[in-house]
């Protein structure tokens, strides 16, 4: 629910920011700034718009940046929170499309959680299917026992 927001104030095409165009990667920066503006003001703000109205067990936060994003979430909900990395090699990112940025894939909204977090799941997609499918299946059966 967060995201819209910066599109919203800027007259952006919230749609289009959503896929690997040029269109997004025009205003990237500038939506990264836009968020650090709201951070920095208060670190909080867009954990608490994404839990805002949320009344499922299981919620999955796909997008955490940062470790206060992190650290916001333990503290309000202790326990519960399980944090999972997803990884990928270099050489796959890049046969993904993946190309390396100076500003942009830098920024602590890209790397904010390479140190600093010990994360409770680490699920390696660097395209072998049925390692995908077994890590996944290990997470849900864990996520389904504490239902």
């Amino acid at each position: 629910p967060a995201e819209p927001l910066c599109p919203q104030e800027h007259g952006l095409d919230f749609q289009r920011l959503l896929d690997a165009s040029t269109y997004k990667e025009q205003h990237r920066q500038g939506m990264i700034r836009w968020g650090e503006e709201r951070r920095g003001a208060d670190p909080g703000f867009f954990c608490r718009m994404a839990v805002e109205g949320a009344a499922q067990p299981v919620w999955v936060v796909s997008d955490a940046r940062r470790l206060s994003d992190v650290e916001w979430f333990r503290k309000a909900y202790g326990e519960a929170v399980q944090t999972v990395r997803v990884v990928a090699s270099e050489e796959t990112r890049k046969r993904r499309g993946w190309v390396f940025v100076a500003g942009v894939d830098d920024a602590e909204s890209e790397c904010g959680l390479d140190q600093g977090v010990a994360f409770d799941w680490v699920i390696t997609n660097d395209g072998d299917q049925g390692a995908l499918e077994e890590q996944l299946g290990t997470l849900l059966r864990s996520v389904r026992g504490c239902l």
